[in-house]
């Protein structure tokens, strides 16, 4: 099992398996062989439990997919409710929205790479990506105001710069490692260096 989708061992001092570690593991399988392609006998056979144990802490597969995609999903969609984005000028507050979704990623690492995943599949997945269009426009507006207050350039379309923030963030997945040699702040501070100085208007 490679280190990105490393599953952490159940909480000491519980019998038996929690919510929270069979929906690891769900989502470990989930990223090796496909949603499609992952039952939840395969799941129980990781767990080392049946599969009426699995079906306690979930009735359905779908609903597994649900709670990992929100895990993700709620964790950037909690950076635009903090105090930080919606303080200070636009470019302060893009910034922090940036900063903080690099946070989320590497913290969430696993549930992150599995909604990147996501093509539309299903009802959870198309629900999925609606809400990441949301966080999309919500980002856009921020990089427009930014642009408007004379922050950053004024030749830019704001849709095309979200699209090219995120998909600079979003390929951190493919190679961060937590234990690696960078932390989750250097991380964020590479990040907004290349973007910002990329879009400043000076």
């Amino acid at each position: 099992m490679s280190e990105l989708n490393a599953v952490p061992a159940p909480k000491k001092g519980r019998p038996g398996v929690d919510r929270q570690y069979v929906l690891d593991t769900a989502v470990t399988a989930f990223i090796e062989f496909g949603y499609d392609a992952t039952s939840m006998g395969m799941i129980a056979e990781r767990l080392g439990l049946s599969k009426a144990a699995v079906y306690h802490h979930y009735p359905a597969k779908a609903e597994m997919l649900g709670a990992a995609l929100d895990e993700a999903l709620g964790g950037l969609e909690g950076v635009l409710l903090e105090a930080g984005a919606h303080t200070g000028s636009a470019e302060e507050r893009l910034s922090y929205v940036l900063r903080g979704a690099v946070h989320i990623l590497t913290s969430r690492l696993p549930y992150v790479t599995l909604l990147l995943r996501v093509r539309g599949n299903t009802d959870v997945e198309r629900e999925a990506l609606r809400r990441r269009r949301e966080f999309d426009r919500s980002v856009t507006a921020l990089v427009a105001a930014a642009r408007d207050e004379g922050s950053v350039r004024s030749d830019i379309d704001p849709r095309v710069v979200t699209r090219l923030l995120f998909g600079m963030i979003n390929s951190i997945v493919e190679w961060y490692r937590p234990d690696g040699p960078e932390s989750a702040d250097q991380l964020a501070n590479e990040v907004l260096a290349m973007a910002l100085e990329g879009l400043s208007a000076t």
